[in-house]
């Protein structure tokens, strides 16, 4: 090839490079994730949320009973600042702005956030519909178009009616209840919450993206504030590896924190958990995670009226369980402390291996969003 030949080559392939590494990118970006199709997601009810892989957003709606798989891509800015400061005073305020409505309008939902891209999302009631928002590394809040999303969903097996039962002020709709946690773990879904029958406390387990086949356990435990065995709901838990064994962590209100063997969650037959703490009565759990700190594991668990305990897992896997009462609203078990200088936490998941995204603020005040140091 000649010279002049080779140059005009030369120069019309570096004219059509970036135009080929563009449409590469637009391709990437537009290709949806093996098991989701694009198309319109519309969320009935605030739920809980969580980071499945590859930047895919588990999304539980329970008036539907139905769980969201929504495949949100980090955006350029989140991939050129991991390490930035997330930090909004007025959470309810930005969104209303982003959303181009009045702050009265908004209702802050769930967070969650992806500890590999350090992506997170906020969901919120506006204008009594449910919306999703990513959160900028500088503090910006942008809304998540979901009319033409990559997605898959799946409903629920076996569900409570969308009913009111009980009398006075016992009375509810245990449909709002279908789904009140759920992770991401070894390949599959977690989702805890309420089932249709006698026995209403559920653990279902399914593949990921989503398949048809469901494993759904029914769970109780021993409530030591109370004396007595219960089928309470579960309403936060993390999936742990304990001395080898997969296991899932649960809290439930009132405060026992109970281990179940995942193994064992086969859908044949109800299970105990063992009780593995007893921490005060009058309180609800609200989020729990797990994280390492020097040669240490900890879980770290926020409260409605218990504060933040810091929670000890020496050997969680060799305790028996209480088995007696604990009674007057005390403590028992693996050991805890306070973390008396997180207060007002409504919100929390975990940022990264040393941080956590923190909402701050009274339910019904002004509430903030910050990333801090796990203690």
């Amino acid at each position: 090839m000649s010279v002049l030949r080779f140059a005009a080559c030369h120069h019309l392939m570096a004219m059509l490079a970036p135009l080929s590494l563009g449409l590469l990118l637009s391709s990437s970006i537009s290709a949806a994730a093996p098991g989701m199709t694009p198309g319109p997601v519309e969320i009935q009810s605030i739920g809980p949320m969580t980071f499945a892989e590859d930047h895919v957003l588990l999304v539980g709606d329970p008036k539907a009973a139905t769980v969201y798989a929504i495949e949100i891509e980090p955006t350029a800015e989140t991939a050129a600042q991991p390490q930035a400061a997330y930090q909004i005073e007025n959470v309810a305020q930005a969104i209303a702005a982003a959303a181009q409505t009045e702050e009265s309008n908004v209702s802050l939902g769930d967070m969650a956030a992806d500890a590999k891209s350090q992506t997170v999302v906020l969901s919120a009631l506006v204008g009594g519909k449910v919306k999703l928002f990513r959160i900028q590394p500088d503090g910006a809040v942008s809304a998540i178009q979901t009319d033409k999303i990559p997605h898959a969903k799946k409903e629920l097996p076996n569900p409570p009616a969308d009913e009111m039962t009980g009398q006075g002020r016992r009375q509810r709709n245990l449909r709002l209840e279908s789904i009140t946690d759920l992770a991401f773990f070894d390949g599959k879904v977690l989702v805890s919450g309420a089932s249709a029958g006698e026995a209403k406390s559920a653990v279902r387990e399914f593949p990921f993206p989503f398949g048809e086949n469901s494993l759904i356990t029914n769970v109780e435990i021993f409530h030591a504030a109370h004396g007595r065995v219960e089928d309470s709901t579960i309403r936060t838990f993390v999936p742990m590896t304990i001395e080898g064994s997969p296991s899932l962590l649960a809290g439930f209100t009132c405060t026992p924190l109970v281990r179940f063997p995942i193994a064992k969650m086969r859908g044949e037959q109800k299970i105990r958990g063992t009780t593995v703490a007893e921490l005060g009565n009058r309180n609800v759990p609200l989020d729990l995670i797990v994280y390492e700190q020097g040669d240490k594991q900890y879980l770290l668990m926020t409260n409605s009226a218990r504060g933040v305990m810091k929670i000890s897992t020496d050997q969680l896997g060799d305790d028996e369980g209480l088995t007696q009462p604990v009674r007057g609203g005390g403590t028992a078990g693996q050991a805890f402390e306070q973390v008396n200088d997180w207060n007002d936490i409504v919100q929390m998941d975990k940022f990264s291996d040393s941080q956590a995204v923190i909402l701050t603020g009274k339910p019904d005040g002004v509430q903030k969003l910050s990333v801090v140091d796990l203690p």
